[in-house]
Formats: structure tokens, C-alpha cells, sequence
């Protein structure tokens, strides 16, 4: 796999690898939030990915890397919160090879169900992310397996860099883009690409305020662990990878750090099912939480506002809007 930093050629390299298998996303114009905003507001809706999350993008690349530099009979082994296991698992199911996938005890059902569901092997005994990630790693040490991290890949991180050329194309005046931060590899594979393609877009990177790996790394000059709590945004909870490219990325090409509360993320899937009719995970109105909640655009921006993921259990998303 790509152990440097990924560059605007390894994302424009990766657009051509998926181009015939995942066509763009829509881009999407939000009467409701430019209002809240005073803005133009456009929601980039990953949701509505065949895994119904943005992850698909890296997983592919990864995969298709793997199997031209490797074949079919290196197993494929990796660490997730639910969302890029399903991708993998897909990936892994598409191209012939055999999947495991470590996931927290506590990641939500449909997300397991859907990563058993394409094949892949899954063991969910892990107590949280950070365990799931020693676990998957040190299978891959001990089986020969190929590790697929969920962010810290330069072929996952150029996959995800593919969102940015898409909305460049349809939206080529833009000022801003708010995108959710966990791992890192979609702000990353984002801000390198928008700041290579079009710097003066502002790259604004949204954690969930109990789990803020990135704002006290930043802060303090190194990548630090943190005490992760518990999320509705459990795809942005838990520690960095000692050593990820994904901290100097993010470091270098996104602007700006903002928190939202557990409040601010079950509002925002409250209102993108209520004015959008969209099903958004926790993780996945992040970024539409921190639009509603924060000041962060200048009245009369052009902003892109990243959906991410649609991947919650029905009863938790049902006690949520209606609540």
C-alpha cells in the first residue's frame, strides 16, 4: 500500500480507477441551511453510496491496488467503526478476496450485519476503535495479511480526494467545504486535493466535542492520545494511529477546527430527515451540525457541506428524529 503522502496526481489516479465503478455523488442545493447560514449551501450526499458512506471511495481504490501489486491470494485484514469494514467487504467481495474485519463490540448492528452480509469475516469482541485497531494489526502480523487502514492509506486517502474534483466540477466558485473529522482520511484526501486544485477554498474540519484527537494533537505539536467518550458520531471516535500521514495532512491543508455537541449532531439528523429527507447517521450530519450550530460561513459564501454516511440502526435513528 501507499506509505507516502498522496498528491494531486494519486487522486486524479484514483477518479480514473473508480470512474467506471462509482458514479458521482449528487451535489445538492439546501434551501433550509442557507437560510441558517445566509448562504449558498450545498450538501455533497455520500449517503447515497452503494455502502452508503463516503468509504467506498477508499476501500475500492485500496483494494484494486492491492490486487494488481499482489493478486487474489493475500487475505485483507482491517480495523473499523462499521462503515469502512462494509466498504472493504464489498471491495474484498467484488474482487475474490477473502476479508477480516475487527470492529468494536459496540458498532451498530446494521453495520456488522452488512459487513457479514458481503462475505467477510468479522470479529466484533474488540471493546472500542483503539482495540478493533491492535487487534487488526496484529493479525495481519501474525496471519500475513495486508492491513487496509481506514485512514492512515495513501490509496484510501486519494479515494477520498475524489469528492473534492467532483464538487470543484459542478461548483467551481466555491469558498468553503465542511467536512467531519475522525481518522482523517477524508480531510485529508479533501484538503490536499482542494488546496492543490483551488487554494483560496477554506477546508473547515468538524469533531465530535468528545473525542478530539486532532484539535489537542495540533495543539501540542505531536499526535497525543486522547480519552475518546462516547458518540452518536461513533465513525469520529477514538485515537490516531501512532504515526499517521493523516495528521500531517490535515495539519497542512485544513484551515480551520470546529467541535459539535451530542445535541448539535441529533438536531442535524433530525433536520436533514425532517427538511432533506435524509437518513443520516451520527457521523454523517457532523458537518450539517456544525453549520447549524456554529457561525462559521460569512453571509453570501458558496459552501459544500459533506453528508457522509447513512448507516444507523432504525431504532436508534427513530428515537433520535423523534425525540
Amino acid at each position: 500500500m501507499m506509505s507516502r503522502l498522496p498528491v494531486l496526481a494519486d487522486v486524479y489516479a484514483a477518479r480514473q480507477r473508480l470512474a467506471s465503478i462509482l458514479p458521482p455523488t449528487p451535489l445538492r442545493v439546501s434551501p433550509w441551511l442557507a437560510r441558517a447560514a445566509q448562504a449558498t449551501v450545498a450538501l455533497k450526499i455520500e449517503s447515497l453510496q452503494p455502502s452508503h458512506a463516503f468509504k467506498i471511495r477508499g476501500a475500492i481504490n485500496a483494494a484494486l491496488q492491492v490486487v494488481a501489486e499482489r493478486g487474489t491470494t493475500a487475505p485483507l485484514v482491517t480495523a473499523s467503526a462499521g462503515n469502512h469494514g462494509r466498504a472493504l467487504a464489498i471491495a474484498a467481495e467484488r474482487l475474490g478476496v477473502r476479508l477480516v474485519v475487527f470492529t468494536p463490540a459496540t458498532a451498530p448492528a446494521t453495520k456488522k450485519a452488512a459487513i457479514r452480509s458481503h462475505g467477510a469475516t468479522l470479529d466484533d469482541t474488540p471493546a472500542d476503535y483503539d482495540a478493533a485497531e491492535r487487534a487488526a494489526r496484529e493479525y495481519a502480523r501474525r496471519e500475513n495479511a495486508i492491513y487496509i487502514s481506514p485512514y492512515n492509506d495513501g490509496e484510501v486517502i486519494a479515494g477520498a480526494g475524489t469528492i473534492a474534483l467532483e464538487i470543484l466540477e459542478s461548483m467551481p466558485d466555491l469558498d468553503a467545504i465542511v467536512v467531519p473529522l475522525g481518522g482523517g482520511g477524508l480531510a485529508s484526501g479533501i484538503g490536499l486535493t482542494m488546496k492543490a486544485a483551488s487554494p483560496r477554498v477554506q477546508v473547515i474540519g468538524v469533531e465530535a466535542e468528545v473525542s478530539t484527537p486532532f484539535a489537542v494533537s495540533i495543539a501540542r505539536g505531536e499526535i497525543t492520545s486522547i480519552d475518546p467518550g462516547a458518540s452518536l458520531a461513533d465513525g469520529l471516535t477514538g485515537n490516531l494511529e501512532p504515526g499517521t500521514m493523516t495528521f500531517e495532512l490535515v495539519r497542512a491543508h485544513v484551515d480551520r477546527l470546529v467541535t459539535v455537541s451530542e445535541r448539535d449532531l441529533a438536531s442535524a439528523v433530525r433536520g436533514l430527515a425532517d427538511q432533506e429527507h435524509l437518513v443520516t447517521e451520527g457521523a454523517g450530519a457532523a458537518a450539517t451540525a456544525a453549520v447549524l450550530a456554529r457561525d462559521l460561513i460569512p453571509a453570501g459564501s458558496r459552501v459544500a457541506v459533506m453528508v457522509t454516511g447513512a448507516n444507523i440502526d432504525l431504532s436508534r435513528f427513530a428515537s433520535i428524529v423523534s425525540g
